[in-house]
């Protein structure tokens, strides 16, 4: 029973059974509290999924690279200790490539196994739930847990961002499904999981609300994501903070204020190599991709080759090794003039090669983090190459990496607003933000349509998920009043089913709408329905039995064209009440068709052309509208596949 109520509550049904229209937003009043409960529910598990995921990287990582190696890279300060020997120095180094290939060996066992769409990066399998707008299996996250610990801490490069995201979407299209939300709603949903998982691990709760609804798109805005997205980003990070503290991930040098104009031009410059580079990472990232994809092996030892190969790496550049963010410490600091100069010039395409070799091959694990990373060693280099010749430069490297940082994941993940905001807060610092701006709009420009995330579409119109109003946004704009139709004739609810069956047969129509003695709406009577009741029980039964209270589906006047007509392919019918409340009771004004709809639709595009009103009689519709529907006003078989082709959900 209190699952059955939970479900009935947030599924938000009105009385009569007449369901809210979709794609208005969640911000009015009779939503908002809805959304409340599921962003906090979402929120709650992707806070305690961060939880869970981060021990999970820190206990392989002690496994696989401090027990079985002796070996203990850097944690940013936020983390731990940014203390660290070099590989060298480890009891066991000559182990690293081993380990490498054996943690990509039990990843991809365990992901080729159990739940293949877990390979890869997980942003962007959220990414593509939400636009196909297919449910998340319920294993999917605990997989991509188990697997991604296992990537990273082996010292595969990979990101945590990733799994945390698709920890938290899958549940949210697990809380989807357990309660029968309709498919807008799952996709709400798991674009709130995307921005709770990442905003929550990142201790950045802003930018992972504006990350939930910028990620999807290359040059849109999912606008209804942002305040759910923000409830639980803001309840996720609240939880992960209870058990990590509450300081940025990174500490930054003090009086890092931009207040030099001049500095600009380098800032510039620095956003096109960020371009050029973020370019650079998603080409190699895919290329290797589709290299490993063409490779005749079984798919589970994939990522122990890849392993193989970074391990190698490993050896003699230990920095592209794991998430890297201790590496992203050290480099703010003043320490960075002494590092060898190579080092810091190969670092980006060394750290690109890496994740390729452990994400591409199919392991698992984010790139949202080595993009990071990747920006990073940009700026660390830049600085380190223009410290000694160029004079007014910042007295430490640190602006350069936290700029270089928004400006290449920014820009190749078409995402500027929200990584600006998240490694703001990553950094506890904000006073970058105007060169920030100038070399994340640069980058931006110079990767063009070029993205990291493959699944990322270029607008809203592009999607599935908006796919209905997009391709009819004429629709959206009509409401079922300038389609109207005059009652058809009724039934009352008092009748006997053989009387009913004889007035459907008289009438030659399939449906009737039903009336009690009030002249209320109770439903919709369907002629199939009369003729499963045997022949012999007819007569002495009513017509009320065979209505089901609270289930029948009706709109109101004001409902929008594009939501009915897309009710009307949904339940296969040929047309829909029309009713209206008054003192709390629905009565019937008329009925809505197909052929209703399109001609209204005609009509708008013809202003000339005045659509039927109350009570008009309609004329012929144009060919075009003959296209979709006969001249009983029923959709035809190839006007309902097309219009089911434009108007899918």
């Amino acid at each position: 029973m209190l699952t059955d109520w939970l479900t009935v509550l947030l599924q938000g049904w009105r009385p009569h059974g007449r369901r809210e229209s979709r794609e208005k937003g969640v911000e009015r009043p009779h939503l908002l509290w809805k959304w409340l409960l599921l962003s906090t529910a979402i929120g709650l598990v992707a806070g305690l999924g961060a939880i869970v995921f981060f021990e999970a990287i820190q206990l392989a990582s002690a496994f696989f690279l401090g027990l079985l190696i002796g070996y203990r890279p850097p944690d940013p300060a936020g983390e731990g200790s940014t203390a660290w020997a070099p590989l060298w120095a480890a009891s066991r180094p000559w182990l690293l490539p081993l380990v490498t290939t054996g943690g990509g060996l039990l990843a991809g066992l365990i992901v080729f196994r159990w739940a293949p769409e877990a390979e890869g990066h997980g942003t962007d399998a959220a990414i593509a739930a939400f636009h196909q707008g297919r449910p998340i299996r319920a294993r999917v996250p605990l997989i991509k847990l188990i697997a991604s610990a296992i990537t990273i801490g082996s010292g595969g490069s990979g990101g945590r961002e990733g799994p945390a995201a698709q920890i938290s979407a899958g549940f949210g299209s697990l809380l989807a499904k357990f309660l029968h939300l309709d498919a807008y709603e799952r996709r709400l949903a798991i674009a709130t999981g995307i921005g709770a998982g990442i905003g929550a691990i990142f201790r950045a709760p802003l930018g992972g609300a504006v990350l939930a609804a910028e990620i999807l798109y290359k040059e849109d805005l999912e606008v209804e994501a942002l305040l759910p997205g923000l409830i639980a980003s803001i309840v996720g990070y609240s939880v992960f903070g209870v058990f990590s503290g509450w300081s940025p991930i990174f500490a930054v040098p003090a009086n890092l204020a931009f207040s030099s104009p001049l500095q600009l031009l380098w800032y510039g410059l620095l956003g096109v190599l960020c371009g050029l580079v973020g370019r650079a990472y998603a080409t190699g990232f895919y290329g290797l991709t589709a290299l490993f994809h063409r490779l005749p092996c079984p798919r589970w030892l994939k990522p122990a080759l890849g392993g193989l190969l970074v391990g190698l790496i490993g050896l003699a550049v230990p920095e592209v090794l794991g998430m890297g963010y201790g590496w992203v410490q050290l480099w703010m600091g003043p320490g960075l003039i002494a590092w060898p100069l190579w080092v810091l010039l190969a670092l980006p395409f060394l750290k690109i090669l890496a994740t390729g070799l452990s994400i591409g091959s199919g392991g698992s694990g984010g790139i949202f983090g080595p993009g990071m990373v990747i920006g990073a060693a940009v700026g660390a280099a830049f600085w380190r190459l223009l410290a000694p010749l160029v004079p007014g430069l910042p007295g430490v490297p640190a602006p350069f990496v936290i700029v270089a940082m928004m400006a290449l994941f920014g820009g190749i993940a078409h995402a500027p607003l929200a990584v600006m905001l998240m490694v703001a807060e990553m950094t506890g610092n904000l006073s970058l933000l105007a060169p920030a701006m100038l070399a994340v709009g640069i980058a931006v420009l110079i990767v063009g349509e070029q993205s990291i995330y493959s699944n990322q579409l270029r607008t809203r119109a592009d999607s599935p998920a908006h796919r209905r109003r997009w391709s009819w946004p004429l629709l959206s704009l009509l409401q079922v009043r300038q389609a109207l139709l005059p009652p058809q004739p009724v039934l009352s609810s008092d009748l006997s089913l053989s009387q009913a069956e004889s007035l459907l047969r008289e009438w030659k129509i399939d449906s009737v709408a039903v009336l009690d003695e009030r002249g209320i709406w109770l439903g919709r009577l369907t002629l199939a329905q009369v003729l499963a009741v045997a022949a012999a029980e007819r007569e002495q039964r009513r017509v009320a039995e065979l209505l089901e209270p609270g289930q029948a589906l009706a709109v109101t006047p004001s409902d929008p064209l594009d939501r009915v007509l897309a009710l009307l392919l949904e339940q296969r019918c040929d047309w829909l009440p029309v009713v209206e409340e008054r003192a709390g009771s629905s009565y019937l004004v008329g009925y809505v068709s197909a052929r209703s709809i399109l001609q209204a639709y005609q009509a708008a595009r013809a202003p000339q052309v005045q659509p039927p009103g109350p009570g008009a009689e309609p004329g012929l519709p144009p060919s075009s509208v003959l296209a979709l529907t006969g001249t009983d006003g029923k959709p035809t078989s190839v006007g309902r596949q097309k219009a089911e082709e434009s108007l899918s959900l």
